[in-house]
Order: structure tokens, then C-alpha cells, then sequence
């Protein structure tokens, strides 16, 4: 999330500023992305009946599937992009300033998820009746950014070819740990801290409940991954869009063929369902998000490759607007929290019930509560609209000023 210098560049250009590289088809990937993104958490605060994952189920009907299942482009998409930001600006930092900023900025991340989010998703800062009174930490993905971040500012020194291909291992070879990796669950507490790595889990420590929700080695390798393919968006638009294209239709024709084959790379294996063609096609493409398996990332990254070659033939004011929340994804993803849970606190006493019921993570909230999925997407639909000013103003204090500080935000 760097700067850019206050005058506009030509389509598919860079834009050069003190702060870093900027290019609109980057930014509009993430823009879109991270408004994809709001759909999934306000499915979570207001959908009815709500699961963590509806998609687990292949009985489950197709419009709450693909709701669900659109929104998983949203955290590979974000953390690869993250990576290639960093890459980015290896241009015009030395390694030694690289690497501070990138741990500096991971510590930041984490202590943001811990004691922001978390509190944001819970408005229950002294802990939470349901867990015994602990402060709910959910680390989710500010934590697999920061934490990948951190561990980036290390691997970074060994240039981009090597991470490169480091990324590469990790994200195909970390299913391997999948039939000897301890099987835990989100709020088994069992386990010692390492199972995170590859599992979720959860933890008490101190005042807090620490809920693994990303866990986090995978995300690492698709960090070191977006910082080695950041020498693609050197290159002159034009071939660099040819290279996203086409590496985007590699990616994509893999997934297919591997999942179809499924021999690796997921350890949900999909079957022919009695339900018939549409419950086939979603077991099909109800891959592993917790971690994500390699037949996940390769269904997400590879369109999103497509849509970033294809971005700067793109114009008109959706295009503006979403490169515009692409420049200020931690504002919007911050604010966006604090808005789906007073709107759902709100919705929650309207239905009659009260304002202790809704003080606490959505995993909780008392049965009857909710809307259907046509009040999810009209809830998602307010929130971009009421948010949308206050992304404007943010990206133009990003746009206008230098501050450091800014480069944390």
C-alpha cells in the first residue's frame, strides 16, 4: 500500500512516487478482491443459519455456494499481491531498508489483528462469556499477511529467482504434510502452537483465545511467490500483460487437469454426487481453503492472472473506482469490520433480541437471527456505497501526501 504522485498515469503505466511503484491493474485486482471479500463477511454477520463454510457441504443449494466460493479469490490474490508490492519496491530500497520495512510492517499486522479486529468483530474487548471469558484473537488474514511478511523480510535477502522458487516448493509440495500433519480443528485447544503452521487450531495464552484461522505456512509460500514474480511487472506493459495471460491459462488448465485426476494437491477428493450435475460441480471445485491446497491456489491464481493481463484494456468509472479501493485496502478492510458488525448489532435488535446478544463474534449470535442471501447482497451493496467517501478521502491523503507513516495504513 505505497504512494503515488498526484498526477494521473497514462493506462497500464507505473506511476513512480516516494513511496513506491504503483500500476492499475495491480490496484484494481486488489480493489476488486477486497470488495469480494466484503460479501463473504457479510455473509457471516447476517445470513441465517450461517456456517464457516457452507461450501462443505455439496448438498447445499448453488446461489450460497458461489457466494461463498467467489470470495476465495480474495485472501491468494491479496497475499500474492502483497508479495509483489514488496518486490516492487526492491527497486528503490536496498535490502537492509526492504527488510525493516517488511518487519516493522508484519509486527504491525499482527498486533492490528489481535487487538483491532479482533475487538472490531467482537465489540467485546473484556472477553467473551462463550470461551470462558477470554479475549477472542481470530487470526485470520492480517495475521497470514503480517506473519508472512515477517518471515519475507528474512528470505527477501536471498533476491527474487530464490524466492521465487522457495514459493514455488512450499505451495506444491506443503500437501505432503497433510496425511502426517496432526488433524486439529478451529477450536480444539489440544495442540502446541506449531500445528498452526498447517492446521487450524486454537490456544489460550495469557487473557487470550488465539483462533488459527489461516494457518500460516502455505500463505508464506504464496508471499515469497508474489515477491518472486514482481520481475514479471518490470517488464514493458504489453509483454507483461502477455506473460499474465498466459501463465494465468497454465495455471488454470492445471487446476483442471488435477483436480480431475485428483492425485495431490487437495485432500478433499471430489465425487460423483447423487444430487446430480450441480452438486458434482460443486464438490468438484470445493477444494481446501484452511490451508490453501495447491488445487485451491491454482483455481484462484490462475484467473486472477487472466483478469490482471486483460485490466489495463479496461476503462470507465468501475474501473476508477476500483482501482481507488485498491489503493486503500487497510482503510476499507478496517472500516468495513466496524460497519458489518454495527449494522448486524443494529439488524439483531430490530429482530428482537439484544444488545448482549450481538456483543460478540458472529460464531455466536442467537439462532433466528439473520436475513436471506438476497439481504446479504443488500447489505454488501450499503457498505461499499457508505464506505466509498471515506476510501476516497483516504486514497486522496495517500495520494497527496508523503508522510512514512503512511506506508503502514
Amino acid at each position: 500500500m505505497t504512494g503515488t504522485t498526484t498526477e494521473r498515469p497514462a493506462p497500464g503505466s507505473t506511476t513512480v512516487g516516494q513511496r513506491g511503484y504503483r500500476l492499475d491493474s495491480i490496484d484494481m485486482l486488489r480493489g476488486l478482491v477486497i470488495l469480494l471479500m466484503a460479501i463473504d463477511h457479510v455473509r457471516d454477520f447476517f445470513l441465517v443459519g450461517t456456517e464457516q463454510d457452507p461450501t462443505a457441504d455439496p448438498n447445499v443449494g448453488a446461489a450460497i455456494f458461489f457466494t461463498r466460493w467467489i470470495t476465495h479469490f480474495c485472501a491468494p490474490v491479496f497475499v500474492l499481491l502483497a508479495g509483489t508490492s514488496a518486490g516492487l519496491m526492491a527497486a528503490r530500497k536496498s535490502r537492509g531498508e526492504l527488510g525493516r520495512f517488511l518487519l516493522t510492517r508484519g509486527i504491525w499486522l499482527i498486533f492490528v489483528e489481535i487487538f483491532v479486529i479482533s475487538t472490531i468483530v467482537t465489540f467485546s474487548p473484556e472477553g467473551l462469556p462463550q470461551v470462558g471469558g477470554a479475549r477472542f484473537a481470530g487470526m485470520q488474514v492480517i495475521w497470514a499477511i503480517g506473519a508472512s511478511m515477517v518471515a519475507l523480510s528474512a528470505c527477501q535477502w536471498m533476491g527474487r529467482p530464490a524466492c521465487l522458487a522457495l514459493g514455488l516448493m512450499i505451495v506444491a509440495a506443503h500437501n505432503l504434510l497433510d496425511p502426517f500433519w496432526p488433524a486439529a480443528t478451529l477450536l480444539e485447544e489440544q495442540w502446541p502452537v506449531w500445528v498452526a503452521l498447517h492446521a487450524q487450531m486454537s490456544v489460550r495464552a495469557g487473557p487470550f483465545l488465539f483462533i488459527f484461522i489461516y494457518p500460516v505456512l502455505s500463505w508464506i509460500g504464496v508471499m515469497l511467490l508474489g515477491f518472486g514474480v514482481s520481475a514479471v511487472f518490470d517488464r514493458p506493459a504489453e509483454e507483461r500483460n502477455v506473460t499474465l495471460i498466459r501463465t494465468g491459462a497454465a495455471l488454470t488448465g492445471l487446476f483442471l487437469v488435477l483436480r480431475a485426476l485428483d492425485p495431490y494437491g487437495d485432500p478433499n477428493h471430489w465425487l460423483r454426487q447423487p444430487g446430480g450435475s450441480t452438486a458434482t460441480l460443486i464438490d468438484f471445485l470445493n477444494t481446501t481453503k484452511y490451508p490453501p491446497s495447491l488445487q485451491y491456489l491454482l483455481m484462484m491464481l490462475g484467473p486472477a492472472a487472466i483478469l490482471c493481463g486483460l485490466a489495463d484494456r479496461m476503462r470507465g468509472p468501475v474501473k476508477d473506482a476500483l482501482v481507488m479501493f485498491g489503493r486503500v485496502p487497510f482503510a476499507f478492510y478496517v472500516a468495513h469490520f466496524f460497519l458489518i458488525h454495527t449494522l448486524s448489532v443494529l439488524l439483531g435488535m430490530a429482530q428482537g433480541f439484544s444488545f448482549l446478544q450481538m456483543k460478540t463474534v458472529f460464531l455466536f449470535y442467537p439462532e433466528g437471527y439473520g436475513l436471506g442471501l438476497a439481504g446479504v447482497y443488500v447489505v454488501w451493496a450499503t457498505v461499499i456505497a457508505v464506505l466509498y467517501p471515506f476510501c476516497l478521502w483516504v486514497a486522496g491523503v495517500k495520494e497527496r501526501r508523503r508522510d512514512w507513516w503512511l506506508s503502514y495504513l
